[in-house]
């Protein structure tokens, strides 16, 4: 009976001390598996790379939820678990994110994607600015990016006057760039195109295709809201940036912009020659104070004094003062104007009238 207890003891130390490894190796077990899964959560809630200049595109469409735009945000590797990221932004209740196209990086916060997404913009520092102003034209354009960028002007017209990049261009741009582009007597296809507007770039050297893309995009996101205006009045995209172009260039004050599209366009329905010297200074490829007598007769297709309606294309890029001043333009009875040496435009019905202002104003 002593040895049947003193076994039953022996056998009760075993077990209890078998029990004691175990709840041992659970509790260690557990800590490793805590440990590890806050590591994993806290190095989920860091920027992915912190040292990424990378851009990547990232498309959020209409009626994305929270938990399809964590996907599409780790799928795309700008975080790093979606589960993570649509829990801190639960927790911070943080939600009416904006569709749209975005610019991101690996290097951006949990906080800087979510005050995007709210607001539509990127909120990053760029590692440089370009930019364009109204009323350039694309040579101007590459010399502009030759200043800011290690791209040479030269480069910058090689690659935009390539036929297979404007193909490329109108594949991707099927809304905004047409057949109208590729017209016999086109001096650039693209000219007028790149959106005047300052442009951030987050990387230090950006290639010229996503410098012209960045442009080309601008310009559909302009041009889109004024699609349905243009179908009602059987007009192109072409045909509106080819009109702004000349206001853009011919106005001297933003209020006149209207008027002078009033003119240009009683002038097309006549028809009349629209005679205006900006399209002569294009034809000859120079800038001059002051346009000649003999320049006007120029043989050349964008020469208005030479050719009735508008030229071939645009002559530079219009901002959207000029391209709302196409769409609003008045119903007048004018037919003529001109600008004085202070810039004051006079606008007339006839021509009688038109040599009245000349007489008073620039003689």
């Amino acid at each position: 009976m002593f040895n049947r207890m003193k076994e039953k003891k022996n056998e009760v130390k075993i077990v209890r001390r078998i029990v004691f490894v175990i709840i041992l190796l659970v509790f260690i077990g557990g800590g490793i598996a805590g440990y590890s899964g806050y590591t994993y959560v806290k190095n989920a809630l860091l920027p992915v790379d912190t040292n990424s200049e990378k851009v990547i595109a990232v498309e959020i469409p209409i009626g994305t939820n929270l938990t399809s735009i964590a996907a599409l945000l780790e799928k795309n590797g700008v975080i790093q678990d979606a589960r993570i990221f649509k829990y801190y932004a639960k927790f911070n209740n943080e939600s009416e994110f904006q569709a749209g196209n975005y610019k991101l990086t690996k290097s951006m916060t949990l906080d800087e994607l979510i005050e995007s997404l709210k607001t539509g913009k990127v909120y990053r520092e760029p590692v440089f600015s370009m930019n364009i102003p109204e009323g350039r034209t694309l040579e101007e354009i590459s010399i502009r990016v030759e200043e800011k960028t290690s791209h040479s002007a030269k480069e910058f017209m090689d690659l935009i006057t390539n036929p297979e990049f404007i193909n490329q261009m109108i594949d991707r741009y099927p809304t905004l760039l047409t057949e109208e582009i590729k017209g016999e007597n086109l001096r650039h296809a693209l000219e007028g195109y790149l959106y005047p507007a300052t442009y951030s770039f987050y990387e230090e050297n950006p290639s010229l295709e996503s410098i012209i893309n960045e442009m080309l995009s601008a310009t559909t996101k302009n041009i889109t809201p004024y699609t349905e205006v243009l179908a009602e009045q059987e007009k192109s995209v072409h045909w509106l940036l080819t009109f702004a172009s000349l206001l853009e260039e011919e106005a001297t004050a933003e209020t006149d912009r209207e008027m002078i599209a009033s003119v240009f366009k009683n002038r097309l329905a006549e028809p009349m020659p629209l005679q205006t010297d900006p399209t002569v200074l294009y034809a000859l490829g120079e800038h001059k104070d002051r346009v000649l007598y003999s320049d006007l007769e120029v043989d050349h297709p964008y020469n208005t004094y030479k050719v009735q309606g508008l030229p071939p294309g645009p002559i530079s890029n219009p901002g959207m003062v000029s391209i709302e001043a196409v769409l609003n333009a008045p119903e007048s009875d004018n037919f003529f104007f001109l600008a004085d040496e202070t810039g004051t435009n006079y606008f007339s019905v006839t021509y009688e009238e038109h040599l009245a202002n000349i007489e008073k104003y620039l003689r």
